[in-house]
């Protein structure tokens, strides 16, 4: 059910002739999702499988790794020294002990100063192996932007101006982060290259579609697939007008990032411990505890928000009143395409949207959708609830959900409707979780 935060209004629909158990039974997947990829759990169970255990130097970036080194730090027995980057809000609890692994906070999804920091001190530490040390690298999504280091001779303000302009284009996370990996001293296998001749270890949580863990925090530690001339390509796609001043980057060929080929990382050791599939999967299984037959739709869909809304209502009118209670399962990262600036949202609102003026009111459907990080957006809210008298709850307000979309503007109008999900962060990400219930 919604959270403290809420308004008094969504207690009102709770207790209408509307109530039913489907909210308690979304809130309850949701949360199931968010601890099957919680770092002591998928980090925990892979440290206990693990057999060296010497001294360890520890580096990484994202959203997760503040709780990532929390766990490994418990579940290590020898010393261990490092740093780690993740958001701003997302560091340890009260409590928690990150022993000799420095955890600072950074800008996200826009780098910032202090994620240029951050990327200098952990290629320093990537190069600073002392005798019997090993290097160990938990990596989560969001890493992208937290940790910087860009190639020069480019300044800082042009690696975040072609990011952020594909961000704003509603560019996929696999393009964004392939042009990232080339304007890049970091990322694309590079920080791995600064440890030479070291091997390093990778344990990272999935936050993309595919989960290749080359496109996880644009694969700090991995070998890059991708060419320069695969970046070029994505920023002609997208038109961006300042593709001259990469020149000077994507235009050299010896600054090409790391290739798979290379046996500098044949010792490398690699795992992803946590994906979408991950809390999918937890999410299903209590779901059929529940008595509903679950159809997953894919851990990986990455269409345009609204677009995905408009055409999962329609499978779920397929559903609803059919006799049986569905539970419509996915996950993966929409897209949004900003065409204009002012509003607040996030992909899961704008999915729920569509969502929402596609179902208009159909009896019997309720869902969620969410950020599993905890942060939908720009905003302090994790993702929102959609019911069947949503649009009815809006004009109550004074407002229309479609004039809202339109404005990308869609906060405003769940918030006003008292059906926000705020969970503060979460410290895992694999990416967006969603969920229709059709009941009989």
């Amino acid at each position: 059910m919604p959270n403290g935060h809420a308004s008094a209004r969504a207690d009102r629909w709770f207790v209408s002739k509307e109530r039913t158990s489907a909210p308690d039974v979304l809130r309850q997947a949701f949360d199931r999702a968010l601890a099957a990829a919680a770092p002591e759990v998928c980090l925990g169970a892979e440290l206990e499988r693990f057999e060296r255990r010497g001294p360890a130097v520890v580096i990484g970036a994202g959203k997760a790794a503040a709780a990532m080194s929390a766990t490994f730090v418990a579940n290590w027995p020898a010393p261990v020294r490092g740093m780690v980057v993740t958001r701003y809000g997302h560091g340890l609890k009260p409590g928690e002990d990150a022993g000799g692994i420095e955890i600072v906070e950074a800008g996200h999804p826009s780098p910032d100063e202090a994620s240029l920091a951050a990327g200098a001190r952990l290629l320093e530490l990537a190069s600073s192996l002392r005798g019997g040390e090993s290097l160990y690298c938990l990596v989560s999504g969001g890493g992208s932007a937290l940790a910087c280091a860009p190639l020069s001779p480019l300044t800082f303000e042009q690696k975040r101006a072609a990011a952020n302009y594909l961000i704003r284009r509603g560019a996929d996370i696999r393009e964004i982060n392939c042009v990232r990996k080339h304007l890049s001293g970091i990322k694309g296998g590079r920080l791995a290259a600064a440890a030479r001749p070291a091997a390093v270890t990778t344990w990272a949580i999935s936050d993309v579609p595919g989960d290749d863990p080359a496109d996880i925090a644009s694969g700090p530690t991995i070998a890059d697939a991708s060419t320069q001339a695969d970046a070029l390509a994505i920023l002609e796609r997208y038109d961006y007008p300042e593709r001259a001043e990469l020149d000077a980057v994507l235009g050299v060929p010896d600054r090409e990032t790391p290739k798979p080929d290379d046996p500098a990382f044949a010792a490398d050791h690699v795992a992803v411990i946590a994906s979408a599939a991950t809390a999918l999967d937890a999410a299903a299984q209590l779901l059929r505890e529940q008595g509903f037959e679950v159809l997953n739709l894919g851990d990986d869909l990455d269409q345009e928000a609204e677009t995905l809304g408009r055409e999962h209502a329609r499978l779920a009118r397929a559903h609803a009143g059919s006799g049986a209670r569905v539970a419509l399962l996915s996950g993966g990262e929409t897209r949004v395409v900003l065409d204009r600036t002012g509003g607040r949202g996030g992909r899961n609102l704008e999915y729920l949207a569509g969502l929402a003026l596609e179902l208009e009111g159909c009896p019997g459907v309720y869902a969620l959708a969410a950020d599993t990080d905890g942060i939908d957006g720009h905003g302090d809210h994790a993702g929102a609830w959609v019911v069947p008298s949503l649009l009815e709850l809006g004009a109550g307000q004074g407002l229309r959900l479609d004039s809202a979309l339109e404005a990308h503007d869609t906060y405003s109008f769940f918030d006003a409707c008292g059906l926000l999900l705020r969970t503060g962060p979460t410290r895992t990400n694999v990416n967006d979780f969603r969920l229709i219930l059709c009941l009989t």
